[in-house]
């Protein structure tokens, strides 16, 4: 079965599984890992069957130097034309022409 064709709980625990994985790869225990990322054993436990919260397993992929991969993961999203263009017709086009000063005055420029 492809990845594109997975549920989200399949997917999640093929996420843990490759996490653990790269745990394995590089040597080191689950009491290490969590260790270097601040977190507990089970926490890691717990992201290695695909249940953890997104910030503890970001804080596992940077205990193992994973965090260059996330440009795979999830690579950054460029604006779309349109949104762009939505986005520019809320723009300030110019300047008001008047300011305000401390004592309540207003300054023509």
């Amino acid at each position: 079965m492809g990845i594109e064709s997975m549920s989200p709980s399949a997917l999640v625990e093929e996420l843990g599984h490759r996490l653990k994985q790269a745990r394995l790869n590089q040597d080191l225990t689950q009491q290490e890992v969590a260790k270097l990322a601040g977190l507990s054993r089970k926490v890691v436990l717990n992201a290695e069957k695909g249940r953890a919260q997104l910030e503890a397993f970001v804080a596992i992929m940077v205990a193992l130097n994973l965090t260059a991969q996330l440009d795979h993961f999830l690579p950054q999203q460029m604006i779309s034309p349109l949104q762009l263009s939505k986005l520019q017709g809320k723009q300030r086009k110019r300047a008001s022409g008047q300011s305000t000063i401390a004592d309540g005055e207003t300054l023509e420029w």
